[in-house]
């Protein structure tokens, strides 16, 4: 009889189509169990038996220029696609006897390319920790079994394969860092660049036949042994809280930095001295996961979650804890009990305030010209109880022009008639006789406002237009107490200006008519211009014109009235051009 221990899935070899490929015996996985040479001194012998894909019959191996058997190993010098089967390895002398199988795969080369790798492979990748700025020397797996069944010393080739990447890079390569010696490569100066997939290729010849097989190392940099390699926690911190709400679920969460070490790792939650598990209380729950993989220093999370959470729980002792085989660390959690606000109350407060702000944003936005003249009307200064100016509005415009009519027949009319301004026209309110400098800073200087009335020919080199243009910017610029108003009654380039307006443009205010929408005295155009023009009130306390603005109104045509023959008699000769040296 012979005690079968079945098939062995953790044995289980693939071998690629072409290459050598050996298959080790389980029975010797265990060397307390089973020891090659106790058992070979002990007069056991060890057999080898296949299963073939499609057969059921056990077929015997003898030594054949294929199939060799070193120790506990059979070699197959190369294997081909029909070895695929079942292999068996016995152990017997005559008077006990065990067997166990294992599976054999060979795979074609297609079949074992992984998506962007440099070549085909089919035993898994061993992994090489390698310190960074440290060497090592990467010897290729089962090369040194192969040395001893060769004719001569085989011959290793290598490729590197970045991480990340499809780039191979054959060596020899042109590196101080890495170099080939013998059948290993050594890495002089370890770098993250360095990091990625090794493969290497064993060459040599058995017999006089040509082998070779593939082994691919999984290279991996890791922080240097010179550093602290002790677990730490991360949060809690010592004087860190946590806010939790009576009934509802409080979440403690705890990370840990483990440095990198060839042993076990732990991170986990105590509750009175008591892990989730040894609790069995089903308001208590954990969940782990990792954060962070910096060259193999990992960053840990545990959360423990409270269901229901109550006011005696906070009589408990919540610690977190994290180990690893240089040490143990563990930090007491703080708790605090919030009280619960009522949502829908604030809720509804909240969006009822934002629905507050929007509306106001809105009615600002549109109506903000009737919201400042509303404010002025009720908290404005009449400007004529703090100065001693005679005129308000001293309008300057292009003569002998279209501005003209329409400062004439538009603008002053609305101003003097409406709205109860006082306003200064320099060819109806001159004297005649007098000097046109002289008078032309006088009314500037006498006046609240100069409202010039912009177009393409308006302040051209050498006009009076420019002479009240200079006054006006001059006074506002020295004294304040004299505020010029840009009118744009027709589109005009800004190229065009002349250098005061353009010097002075972004700080004044630009007014613009805009034809019959701009004839309404309720339009955005007059609106906008009583915003800049001073403050007059009426007797009912609203800004507008009044009994005062008529008499001052009939007092300055009066004064002007014996001057119209004179101004009719100017407004049919040429304009005559005035030199003002700035």
């Amino acid at each position: 009889m012979c005690y079968d221990w079945g098939e062995s899935s953790a044995a289980a070899v693939r071998v690629l189509a072409g290459q050598s490929g050996f298959l080790s015996c389980p029975l010797f996985s265990h060397p307390n169990v089973y020891n090659y040479s106790s058992t070979q001194s002990t007069g056991h012998n060890l057999f080898w038996y296949r299963v073939l894909e499609g057969h059921g019959l056990e077929q015997p191996f003898t030594n054949s220029a294929r199939f060799s058997k070193d120790r506990e190993r059979l070699w197959l010098q190369p294997a081909y696609a029909n070895d695929t089967g079942q292999y068996i390895c016995m152990l017997r002398n005559k008077t006990s006897c065990s067997k166990i199988a294992m599976r054999l795969t060979v795979l074609h080369p297609e079949d074992a390319t992984l998506p962007n790798s440099c070549a085909p492979f089919a035993v898994a990748a061993s992994l090489e920790m390698v310190p960074l700025q440290l060497g090592k020397t990467l010897d290729c797996p089962d090369a040194q079994e192969a040395a001893k069944m060769a004719d001569a010393i085989p011959n290793v080739t290598w490729v590197h394969q970045i991480r990340s990447s499809k780039s191979c890079e054959v060596f020899p390569a042109p590196s101080i860092e890495r170099q080939v010696k013998g059948m290993s490569l050594q890495v002089h100066i370890m770098t993250e660049f360095y990091q990625g997939l090794y493969f290497c290729t064993v060459h040599y010849r058995r017999r006089g036949r040509a082998l070779n097989f593939t082994r691919v190392i999984n290279v991996t940099a890791i922080n240097p042994p010179i550093l602290p390699k002790e677990p730490d926690i991360l949060q809690p911190t010592k004087d860190y809280i946590f806010n939790v709400k009576q009934g509802e679920e409080a979440r403690l969460v705890c990370s840990g930095k483990f440095p990198y070490l060839d042993s076990p790792w732990e991170i986990w939650w105590t509750i009175d001295g008591k892990t989730v598990e040894q609790l069995r209380d089903p308001r208590f729950s954990k969940s782990n996961r990792q954060l962070k993989n910096y060259f193999e220093d990992r960053i840990e999370e545990s959360v423990l979650v409270i269901q229901d959470f109550q006011p005696e729980d906070l009589k408990r002792e919540f610690n977190c804890s994290v180990r690893n085989q240089l040490g143990i660390k563990t930090q007491r959690t703080q708790l605090n009990l919030e009280t619960s606000l009522p949502s829908l109350e604030l809720g509804c407060g909240l969006g009822a305030t934002l629905f507050l702000m929007l509306l106001l944003f809105i009615i600002y936005h549109v109506f903000w010209l009737e919201l400042l003249l509303l404010y002025r009307s009720w908290f404005g200064t009449d400007e004529r109880h703090t100065d001693d100016k005679e005129f308000d509005v001293y309008i300057s415009y292009a003569r002998n022009s279209e501005e003209e009519q329409f400062v004439l027949s538009t603008l002053r009319s609305v101003l003097e008639n409406e709205l109860g301004y006082s306003v200064c026209i320099f060819d109806r309110d001159s004297l005649p006789g007098g000097t046109i400098t002289d008078e032309t800073l006088s009314f500037v200087a006498r006046s609240r406002r100069l409202l010039v009335v912009v177009s393409p020919g308006y302040a051209s080199r050498g006009s009076q237009a420019l002479l009240e243009l200079k006054a006006g910017i001059d006074s506002m610029a020295l004294g304040g107490h004299l505020r010029v108003i840009l009118v744009q009654y027709r589109p005009v380039k800004r190229k065009v200006w002349v250098r005061e307006l353009r010097r002075a443009r972004v700080a004044l205010a630009l007014v613009q008519w805009q034809g019959d929408k701009s004839k309404e005295l309720t339009s955005r155009f007059w609106k906008r211009l009583r915003v800049e023009l001073p403050l007059r009130r009426n007797s009912a306390g609203t800004e507008g014109g009044g009994k005062d603005a008529a008499l001052m109104r009939m007092s300055s045509q009066n004064s002007t009235s014996s001057q119209t023959g004179l101004i009719s008699q100017t407004s049919k000769s040429p304009q005559t051009v005035y030199n003002y040296a700035a």
